[in-house]
């Protein structure tokens, strides 16, 4: 579906994408990183709205650099910014995108009702867009994407400005798009846990630069690690404390994982069979207490970035070093200078003295 070879985007100030080289296949792929890692950038390259400063891409077997214009034929594209005029009603502007996409005045206005009906709209269809909440814009602009039937398209920041439950009900839609019409989709969001619930692949850029690509299902697999949460009761009023120390007890080294991913107060520990389940249940049923769950731990997208900045951080540091000793070369070479230029005013100094004295003596 998208093919990148070493594609960078260079600005005066910023290196948007930095030699990215990636392949997206057909699914439901999620684009992910921290606001500013190049994704809006990236999609407007493969649209064949800006030009790569190097490298080469394809969409659909077509170069961006050439063939945009039928790139954006088969292609969807939902913007992340609010631009939807507000004074007309969904269907006019669907019907309007969809005639802008060739599709001629009796299939736009069918295909419109359908598109609308299925991104939950049907019933407000005919209301002035300016009256609308943020979700059913973009339901709106969901809906634009869809209108003329593309292969694939591209979804930036789709669940921005909503709450919860619009998120979750947004997530839905994006992904029958793929399973009950076979389209592929490209999703963009800064939020992890939406794209490990979506999304068939994952692809993770940092900085413009690719730090890892891989199914959903590798950046999610299980651990060795049992993850361990019980309820309190009067007579052990931390729970959690009391089976940590129970565990101890019988030898059994325990980790607080309340600061990890998808934990809440638990405990974390080394998985070593079934030994291990038999020995945490027996120590709960002993104390009391009541079991909210007892499962091996999945690794989050999240441990990416955690990584990739714990590799980075020793060669900052280095950097930083070299920085202050390059600093402090120079400012040794600086003092040097000032001695060194100190010196020669003396001795220029010295020999103009004697000049003065030699001419005084002339004279007298």
């Amino acid at each position: 579906m998208i093919a990148t070879e070493s594609l960078s985007k260079r600005f005066p100030r910023v290196t948007a994408l930095d030699r990215l080289s990636v392949d997206v296949g057909p699914g439901v792929t999620g684009l992910v990183g921290a606001n500013g890692a190049g994704k809006s950038t990236l999609i407007k390259i493969l649209l064949g709205l800006s030009p790569a400063t190097e490298g080469r891409a394809e969409v659909l077997g077509l170069d961006v650099a050439t063939e945009g214009a039928a790139i954006r034929e088969r292609v969807g594209y939902m913007p992340e910014h609010d631009c939807l005029p507000p004074d007309v009603s969904a269907t006019e502007f669907v019907v309007h995108m969809a005639r802008m996409s060739g599709l001629p005045p009796t299939a736009a206005r069918e295909r419109t009702a359908d598109t609308l009906r299925h991104v939950g709209l049907y019933e407000e269809r005919y209301r002035p867009i300016g009256g609308y909440s943020t979700g059913m814009k973009q339901r709106v602009k969901l809906a634009q994407a869809l209108v003329h039937d593309p292969r694939l398209v591209f979804l930036d920041e789709p669940t921005n400005g909503l709450d919860p439950v619009g998120r979750d009900e947004m997530l839905g839609l994006i992904r029958r798009i793929h399973t009950d019409f076979g389209i592929s989709v490209l999703v963009t969001s800064h939020l992890l846990g939406e794209l490990e619930r979506t999304c068939d692949h994952v692809v993770v850029i940092d900085g413009g630069k690719l730090l890892r690509s891989s199914s959903t299902t590798d950046f999610t697999q299980t651990t060795t690690t049992l993850a361990v949460e019980v309820t309190d009761t009067d007579e052990h009023p931390d729970g959690t404390r009391a089976v940590r120390d129970a565990l101890h007890a019988r030898g059994v080294r325990t980790e607080d994982g309340s600061g990890l991913p998808g934990a809440g107060h638990v405990l974390l520990l080394t998985a070593q069979g079934e030994e291990t389940y038999d020995l945490v249940r027996d120590v709960i049923a002993d104390l009391g207490l009541g079991l909210v769950r007892m499962e091996q731990r999945r690794h989050h997208i999240s441990e990416v970035f955690r990584d990739h900045d714990e590799r980075s951080a020793p060669q900052d540091d280095q950097d930083a070093r070299d920085d202050g000793d390059a600093r402090g070369d120079r400012d040794d070479g600086d003092a040097r200078g000032d001695r060194d230029d100190g010196d020669a005013r003396d001795g220029d100094g010295g020999q103009r003295d004697g000049e003065r004295k030699e001419a005084v003596g002339h004279d007298g």
